[in-house]
């Protein structure tokens, strides 16, 4: 398991620590079943595979028992694909929340950032302005429909005379 960082920030200043993750019992029997199922899975669909290659090989096989020959193997290795494939996507996840964390902390280490409530995203939606980022000319242009949409709901809003 890869170390975490833990953030503790008494008294204003910012202290890192490194916490080693350590699989508990529960996260062990559950890799353990999420294996066992997969191997289950395999030797499963390589037993129906085989059947299918005998009832092909016989007098009264088909082409269609044929095809079932090719697609038992790949129904028997879909589990372990799809356990490889959710573990690279959590490992992805982690690593792009470790790497906002660091470029939050990197921000927050030398700037104190005061703003308006209105500012706030929250807040943003209730006074009926928006957020805008100049950097991005795709945030400008979504903030610009934003006060387009702002306006279009106020002039609903607003009693007709």
């Amino acid at each position: 398991m890869s170390p975490r960082t833990v953030l503790n920030n008494p008294a204003g200043w910012i202290r890192q620590r490194v916490v080693q993750d350590r699989p508990s019992q529960s996260s062990l029997a559950r890799r353990l079943s999420i294996a066992g199922v997969c191997v289950g899975s395999v030797i499963v669909c390589l037993w129906l595979a085989w059947w299918q290659w005998e009832r092909y090989s016989s007098a009264g096989g088909t082409f269609q028992n044929l095809g079932y020959v090719l697609q038992w193997p790949l129904f028997g290795l879909f589990p372990a694909f799809m356990f490889w494939r959710m573990r690279k996507l959590k490992r992805q996840a982690e690593l792009a929340d470790a790497a906002a964390a660091n470029d939050d902390d990197a921000a927050n280490d030398n700037v104190a950032v005061t703003e308006p409530a209105a500012a706030s995203p929250r807040n943003a939606a209730a006074h009926g302005t928006a957020v805008v980022d100049d950097a991005d000319p795709e945030d400008a242009e979504l903030a610009a429909y934003n006060r387009y949409l702002a306006e279009l709901h106020a002039r609903s809003a607003s009693p007709h005379d």
